[in-house]
C-alpha cells in the first residue's frame, strides 16, 4: 500500500509540475505527459515493474475518451461520415500496410514479419490525436473530422488485424501459443466456437449495446437519479463505461469501439451531459497517466545500441505515413491547413500498435529482438507528434493556401465597409443596410459568403486584412471602417493598418473582452463595442425586475452602469501595460479596486435618488395633514 500511494504521489507531482509548463510553453499538455513520463522513467529510473499493469489501467483513459466523443455524435451524424470511413479510412489502413510491408521486405524480413509490422505501423495514436485536437479546438475544422474518421477506421481495423495475425504464424508457433494462453473459461468457450459461432457472439454484443442504450440505460438512469445522490450517479456512469469495455474485450472487439458505439447511442439522450461531466475527471486523468507510462516505457537502451538507425526509422516511418496521408487528403479534396493537419495529425505510430506487438509476440511471428525496436519506434514517433502539431500551427500561420478559392473581385464600392460578417458582423450589416445604407462586406469564411448571398446579401470572399483586398473595397474613400472579426490579433491588425493608412476614418471595432479593449484603443479604434456587453446588462436587468425592481428602475440603472464602466474602461486604459498581465500591475489592480468601489457607491446614490423621487411623485397631495372631521 505505501508503494502504492509513493507511485500515485510521484506520477501526480509530475503531472502537476510538467503539465502547466508545457502548456505555457506551447506545447500542449501531451508533450508535457509524454516529458515526465521520460524524467520518470528512463531519466531518474523510478518506474518499476508496476508500468506494464498501470498501462493497460491508463488505456480506460482511451476507452473513455471514445464513450465521450460518441455522445457528440448523433446516429445521424455517423451516417454522414460513412464515405470518410470507408473510404478515407479504410484507403489508408491498406495503402500503409502494404507501403510498410514492401519496405519491410526490401530490408530483408520474411512476408509473415513484414505484414505484421505493416498492420502495426498502419495505425496511428487515438490517444494524442484526440486529445490535441479537442485541447486545440481543431475537432470541428474539416481536416479535424477527417483525421477523426480514419482514427475511428483504424479502431475498427484492429479487429480484423487480430484476426489474421494468428494466420500469420507457423504451425507450431501457434499450437504454443494456444497452450499458452488464458484459462479464462468464458474466453476458452468462445474460442472453442467454429467461425460462425463467434460471429453470432460478436454481433449479438453489439446489438446487445445497441438495445441496452435504447431499452435499458434510460430507466435505470432515471431510477439512480431519484435517490439525489451525486456518488451514485458517477458511479452508474463508470459502470456503463467499465461493462461494456469489459463486455468487448470479452468478445474479442475493441473496447474503444464498443464504448464510443454507447455514447453514440446515448447521444440524444436527456442524461448526456450529466454522463459527460461524471465522466470527463477520470477521462483527464487516465489519458494523462497513459501518456506518462508511454514516455516511461520508452527503452533507451535499445536506442543507444543503434541511435542512427533508429531515428531514421522513425524518419521514414512518419515520412512515408506523411506522404500517402498527404495524397489521400488531395485526393478527397482537402484544403490547405486542413489538408496540412491531416497530414502531419496522423503520421505517427499509435498505442494499438502496442497491443498488436504484444500479440504477435505472444503469436511468435515478432522475434524479442524486433518486437523491442517496434516498440521504440512506435514511442519516439508518438513523442514528436505534438511537435508536428506545432509544425501544422507554423505552416497556418506564415503560408497562404495555395490551394483555396481566389478572393472575388470587388466591382463597387460603398462608403461602409464591414470586415467579418460572423454572428456578430450579420446583424450590424442587417440593421445597417434595412435602414436605407449601402456596405461593402469582406469575409474569408467562403461558406458565410455564400450563405449571406443565399438570403440576399452581397458579400465578398476574401481575407479582409490583406491590404490589396482592403485597397479594391474603397478603404482609401471610405467613411467608416466595421471590423467585427472572430480573431483578436486580426482585430487589431486591421485596425492599426486603417489608422495608419487613414488617420480621419472612423473605425468601429469589436471586442472580445476588457483586454482586447485596451488593445484596440492604442491601434486607433474611435468606437469599441465588447460582444458581450450590452447582452449581459440587459440580462442584468431582467434580474432586476424579477427581484422587486419596476422596469423603469431596472433600465435606468442599466443605463447608469452602461455610462459609469464605459468612462471605467477610459480610465483603466490609461493605466494597462502592453504585454504585463493585468493581475501583475499593481497600478491597474488599485485603479480597478478604486473605480469599482466608486461605480457601487455611484450606483446606490442614483438609485436612492431615484427612489426618493419616485416616492414623492407617488404620495397623496394631503399626505402627512391630518384633516379634521
Amino acid at each position: 500500500m505505501e508503494g502504492f500511494l509513493l507511485q500515485a504521489t510521484l506520477y501526480l507531482f509530475a503531472m502537476v509540475i510538467a503539465v502547466p509548463l508545457a502548456s505555457r510553453a506551447g506545447l500542449g499538455s501531451v508533450l508535457g505527459y509524454l516529458m515526465a513520463g521520460i524524467l520518470i522513467g528512463p531519466v531518474l529510473g523510478l518506474s518499476g515493474s508496476e508500468m506494464t499493469d498501470l498501462q493497460h489501467f491508463a488505456e480506460f483513459g482511451v476507452v473513455m475518451m471514445l464513450f465521450l466523443i460518441g455522445l457528440e455524435l448523433e446516429p445521424r451524424a455517423l451516417w454522414a461520415m460513412r464515405d470518410k470511413l470507408l473510404g478515407l479510412g479504410g484507403l489508408q489502413v491498406l495503402v500503409t500496410v502494404a507501403a510498410v510491408t514492401t519496405l519491410a521486405l526490401l530490408l530483408g524480413q520474411p512476408l509473415r514479419i513484414a505484414l505484421a509490422l505493416g498492420m502495426i505501423f498502419a495505425l496511428s495514436s487515438t490517444a494524442i490525436v484526440l486529445q490535441t485536437l479537442n485541447e486545440k479546438r481543431l475537432m470541428q475544422t474539416a481536416g479535424g473530422r477527417s483525421a477523426f474518421a480514419v482514427l475511428l477506421t483504424q479502431d475498427i481495423a484492429v479487429i480484423p488485424m487480430l484476426a489474421l495475425m494468428p494466420l500469420l504464424a507457423l504451425p507450431g508457433a501457434r499450437a504454443l501459443s494456444k497452450a499458452e494462453a488464458s484459462d479464462n473459461a468464458v474466453a476458452h468457450f468462445i474460442d472453442s466456437l467454429p467461425g460462425w459461432g463467434v460471429t453470432l457472439i460478436t454481433l449479438a454484443a453489439v446489438a446487445f449495446v445497441i438495445l441496452a442504450g435504447h431499452l435499458l440505460v434510460r430507466p435505470l438512469f432515471r431510477f439512480v437519479h431519484a435517490a439525489k445522490l451525486r456518488e451514485i450517479n458517477t458511479a452508474m456512469a463508470l459502470m456503463i463505461v467499465v461493462g461494456i469495455a469489459s463486455l468487448m474485450n470479452l468478445v474479442g472487439l475493441s473496447p474503444a469501439l464498443g464504448t464510443f458505439l454507447a455514447g453514440v447511442v446515448l447521444a440524444d439522450s436527456e442524461f448526456k451531459h450529466e454522463l459527460e461531466s461524471d465522466i470527463e475527471p477520470f477521462k483527464g486523468l487516465l489519458m494523462g497517466l497513459f501518456f506518462i507510462t508511454v514516455g516511461a516505457g520508452i527503452n533507451f537502451t535499445v536506442f543507444t545500441a543503434a541511435p542512427v538507425t533508429t531515428v531514421l526509422l522513425v524518419f521514414a516511418l512518419v515520412g512515408l505515413k506523411a506522404a500517402i496521408l498527404y495524397v489521400l487528403a488531395r485526393a478527397f479534396r482537402l484544403k490547405g491547413g486542413d489538408k496540412t493537419l491531416f497530414t502531419l495529425g496522423l503520421a505517427q505510430a499509435g498505442e494499438f500498435g502496442f497491443v498488436l506487438v504484444s500479440f504477435a509476440v505472444g503469436q511468435r511471428i515478432l522475434p524479442a529482438a524486433i518486437a523491442e525496436k517496434t516498440l521504440l519506434i512506435i514511442a519516439l514517433s508518438m513523442l514528436i507528434t505534438p511537435l508536428l502539431f506545432i509544425a501544422h500551427e507554423q505552416l497556418a500561420r506564415f503560408r497562404r493556401d495555395e490551394d483555396g478559392p481566389s478572393a472575388d473581385e470587388i466591382d463597387e464600392q460603398q462608403p461602409i465597409i464591414i470586415a467579418g460578417v460572423g454572428r456578430f458582423g450579420q446583424v450590424v450589416n442587417r440593421m445597417i443596410t434595412m435602414s436605407g445604407f449601402q456596405t461593402t462586406v469582406l469575409d474569408a469564411d467562403l461558406k458565410t459568403v455564400q450563405l449571406m448571398r443565399t438570403f440576399g446579401f452581397k458579400s465578398y470572399f476574401g481575407d479582409p486584412t490583406r491590404p490589396d483586398l482592403l485597397a479594391a473595397a474603397g478603404l482609401a474613400k471610405a467613411r467608416v471602417l466595421v471590423v467585427c472579426l472572430d480573431d483578436k490579433a486580426s482585430t487589431t491588425r486591421l485596425v492599426a493598418y486603417a489608422r495608419r493608412l487613414r488617420p480621419d476614418l472612423h473605425i468601429i471595432a469589436r471586442a472580445r473582452d476588457r483586454i482586447h479593449v485596451f488593445e484596440l484603443y492604442r491601434a486607433g479604434a474611435d468606437d469599441i463595442v465588447r460582444e458581450m456587453f450590452d447582452s449581459s446588462l440587459r440580462c442584468a436587468r431582467y434580474v432586476l425586475e424579477n427581484v422587486g425592481l419596476s422596469e423603469f428602475e431596472a433600465a435606468e440603472l442599466e443605463k447608469t452602469f452602461f455610462k459609469l464602466d464605459r468612462a471605467a474602461v477610459r480610465d483603466l486604459a490609461q493605466v494597462w501595460k502592453p504585454g504585463v498581465p493585468v493581475e501583475q500591475n499593481p497600478e491597474y489592480i488599485k485603479r480597478t479596486r478604486e473605480l469599482n468601489a466608486e461605480l457601487e457607491a455611484e450606483m446606490m446614490e442614483r438609485f436612492s435618488r431615484r427612489t426618493s423621487k419616485i416616492d414623492a411623485d407617488d404620495r397623496p397631495a394631503d399626505a402627512g395633514v391630518t384633516k379634521e372631521g
